[in-house]
């Protein structure tokens, strides 16, 4: 039987010299793959109680997606800014090289909702952690963030220090 990281294809000096980029859609492409991910993701949040699932524009859609549609729970999806409708409140962190901002709907969140973030990649954590700025500041409570891969060297758990967060797959370098 394989392991979720058996579906994953490792590109090295991709998108530079050095770096290994780990490519989430290999695992989207297989259907086994796209299953075990859920499946995966379901495990780590089986002893979490929530109400909600915030997905993280655009991976983090598809496998919160699924997830929300299997528990019955709704889904709440954290965009780039400009992509939503309706009155939103928006948050904006640092990249390497500049700033980018996110927004959800000013009613997506209640006070006192508990809420899981769904990701594709932990890296350095700035958008888990402006999404979860973002949640919070509509009275949400975040109880946990998963995702399926982590990058460990980039340390993303430290600035996501203070959160419930698990990863289905780490690797150790960047």
């Amino acid at each position: 039987m394989k392991r979720l990281e058996d579906y994953v294809i490792s590109i090295p000096n991709f998108p530079k010299e050095g770096i290994v980029f780990r490519d989430v859609t290999s695992i989207l492409e297989d259907p086994d793959g796209l299953k075990l991910s859920i499946h995966e993701l379901m495990k780590l949040l089986s002893d979490t109680e929530y109400d909600v699932i915030a997905g993280l524009e655009a991976r983090g859609f598809i496998f919160g997606m699924p997830i929300a549609y299997n528990k019955s729970k709704p889904f709440i999806p954290v965009r780039k800014k400009g992509k939503l409708p309706r009155e939103t409140v928006s948050k904006e962190y640092a990249l390497e090289y500049g700033t980018a901002e996110i927004e959800i709907h000013k009613d997506s969140i209640f006070p006192g909702q508990r809420v899981v973030i769904v990701d594709d990649l932990l890296a350095t954590g700035g958008t888990a952690k402006a999404a979860a700025e973002l949640i919070e500041s509509l009275g949400g409570v975040v109880v946990k963030m998963v995702f399926v891969m982590e990058l460990a060297g980039l340390k993303g758990r430290e600035v996501l220090e203070g959160y419930d967060v698990e990863s289905c797959i780490t690797y150790e370098g960047k």
